[in-house]
Order: C-alpha cells, then sequence, then structure tokens
C-alpha cells in the first residue's frame, strides 16, 4: 500500500518519529522532516520494514530531498529524570524545533504527544507506516540511533551494541550480567527480569 503524503492537503506538514524507547541503553532519538509534494522513493516505507542496508542507502536521499529535517537526541539521564515517554515526546519537540522551515501542521507517530508551540498536531498509531513523512522521519531517527551505538560500542565492547542497539536481547541482558552496567545504561530501565534481587 502506498504511503500518503499529506494529512492535511496544503498546508506545511512535517512528521515526526522517534527510536529506541525501548532499549537499556543509549539516548532515544527523534526525527522531524518535512518533504516536498513531489518526494517518493520505492524504499521508504514503515523503518522497521526496512533492512539496515536500504535504510541506509535512503537516508541520505531523503536529507538531500528533505524541504527541511532535523534530528534530536535525549540522553539517558534525562531518561530517567522525567521518563521514556516524555522523554520520545521532548526529543520530537527538539527536532522539530531544528527545522529551519515552521511546519503548519504537525503528524506524529504514536498516540502521545504534547502541543509544539500553537502548531496543530495529529497522533497517528502506525503512523509511520501510512505516511511519507513519517516513514522518512522514522528512517532518520533509527539511523542517527544506530550510528551513535556502534560509536559507543566501541567503547564498551562488552555488551554487543553494534549487533542489539542498546535492546534488551539475552545476551546484551547476559553482559549486564556479567559486567554491570555502564554510564549510558537506563537506570530506571528494569535491566534484567530478576532486577528486584539485584542490588544494582
Amino acid at each position: 500500500m502506498a504511503l500518503k503524503k499529506f494529512y492535511l492537503e496544503g498546508k506545511i506538514e512535517t512528521g515526526t518519529d522517534e527510536a529506541g524507547r525501548g532499549c537499556l541503553a543509549g539516548p532515544v532519538v527523534a526525527a522531524a522532516v518535512i518533504l516536498p509534494a513531489d518526494f517518493e522513493h520505492p524504499f521508504l516505507n514503515d523503518s522497521k520494514q526496512l533492512t539496515e542496508k536500504q535504510r541506509e542507502l535512503v537516508r541520505p536521499i531523503i536529507e538531500e530531498n528533505a524541504l527541511a529535517f532535523g534530528v534530536s537526541y535525549v540522553f539517558e539521564d534525562k531518561i530517567d529524570e522525567i521518563n521514556i515517554l516524555q522523554a520520545s515526546i521532548l526529543a520530537m519537540h527538539l527536532a522539530i524545533e531544528k527545522l529551519t522551515i515552521s511546519p503548519e501542521h504537525i503528524i506524529v507517530d504514536g498516540n502521545r504527544f504534547k502541543p509544539f508551540k500553537e502548531i496543530p498536531h495529529t497522533t497517528i498509531v502506525k503512523g509511520d507506516a501510512k505516511f511519507l513523512s513519517i516513514a522518512a522521519a522514522s528512517v532518520l531517527a533509527k539511523t542517527y540511533r544506530d550510528d551513535f551505538m556502534l560509536k559507543i560500542g566501541n567503547e564498551f565492547p562488552n555488551y554487543n551494541w553494534k549487533q542489539n542497539k542498546g535492546y534488551p536481547t539475552v545476551q546484551h541482558r547476559n553482559a549486564i550480567r556479567e559486567f554491570g552496567i555502564t554510564k549510558y545504561h537506563r537506570k530506571t530501565f528494569k535491566l534484567l527480569p530478576e532486577q528486584l534481587k539485584l542490588d544494582l
């Protein structure tokens, strides 16, 4: 099914999405993208449906063709302070703030958002599989976050973030059991199933 270009025709509309909400380590990363009306690309679909290679290929095309885009990071200390939902919304706000064109309408992947300035917004569940600008934002958020996890993975190779990107895989949890946590881990998250018994 082809993705729709706009939720509201005739408005400058930005799509926004985040990546890394369910991770045990690293930032939550959000992107906001305003696409031109004639933008299309065969790969551009919900970034979860794309392979890593496809996301890497489509990212520069989005960046070159977008009328404006912004990417922002909210790190683990802030996530621990305000909780992951608030951190995700904050990251999306910060990404929208970076746009060089002011949008007239914001479409948001998911069902939770807080008003940004006075700009009307619409939340769309599974929006990254329905609208091009949200799909584009999801690709940017995911690829920028993956790059960041690769970088910090070199600093802490024991956790194999290169592979798991900070998600709660068995391997990642085993590494936490064996080596403890790093400065990049989210302290308020349930890092291990038996955490109640662990003295972190």
